[in-house]
């Protein structure tokens, strides 16, 4: 058995379950021991990342290589972070540890690069979207885009907060309120860059999955095939 993969979670402690599932559902096994081995960190004490991006501070970040300690104790193979907006952080997450990690942005750039995709419309936090975290891959590659109005922006960052704070809900009736004033279009997709995002809009996903890129599903993918193929 290969060495396990590792997930620093906690942001938030239901998009790491998620990220756990779809380890599972993703990995084809006739048997407990075919799983992949994960070890998790889920602390939930990480400071908020988008409120600590626009108030420019790096509070996340100590408690983020806190826990990449955990994970190398643990003798983990690689990383993973199943929370988007904490990626403005990685590269310093990488330089602080020699276990290799994978990137949920790059994960997600190199699925639409090798898709047949005309337009991605950015659903992220508001930190996301002002960091550019997906924009500035995406001019680099010339992959079209768009990113939603402040009106429905601040919307979006009003929904996953309900998420995060158990009132699935409201979540789900302020996120189907902003999907349906798009047109909906299968050359025109939307890019799932905020870990809970895909749990609000579940239902809706069920129905149109073609509509939908999951970044938390592209990072578990290739964190799959880097073990199962890459792993040393």
């Amino acid at each position: 058995m290969n060495k396990p993969i590792g997930i620093l979670g906690g942001m938030g402690p239901q998009a790491t379950v998620d990220a756990m599932n779809k380890i599972i559902k993703n990995t084809k096994a006739n048997c407990d021991q075919d799983h992949i081995p994960v070890i998790t960190v889920c602390i939930p004490d990480i400071p908020d990342r988008t409120k600590s991006i626009l108030n420019k501070n790096d509070k996340p970040l100590e408690k983020m290589v806190e826990y990449l300690r955990i994970l190398e104790n643990a003798n983990v193979g690689c990383i993973i972070i199943p929370c988007n907006t904490a990626h403005f952080w990685f590269d310093r997450l990488q330089e602080s540890t020699h276990t290799k990690m994978i990137s949920i942005v790059e994960s997600a750039i190199q699925y639409i690069k090798n898709s047949n995709i005309q337009e991605v419309c950015i659903l992220a936090t508001t930190a996301t979207i002002s960091t550019q975290l997906y924009q500035k891959e995406f001019v680099n590659n010339k992959i079209n885009f768009t990113i939603p109005s402040s009106f429905f922006q601040n919307l979006i960052m009003e929904s996953i907060y309900k998420y995060k704070a158990g009132e699935y809900a409201k979540a789900k009736e302020i996120m189907n309120s902003i999907i349906k004033n798009y047109t909906l279009k299968d050359d025109k997709k939307f890019l799932l860059a905020c870990t809970e995002i895909p749990l609000i809009l579940e239902d809706w996903i069920k129905i149109h999955p073609d509509l939908f890129i999951d970044a938390t599903d592209l990072l578990i993918k290739n964190a799959i095939n880097w073990y199962q193929y890459k792993h040393c």
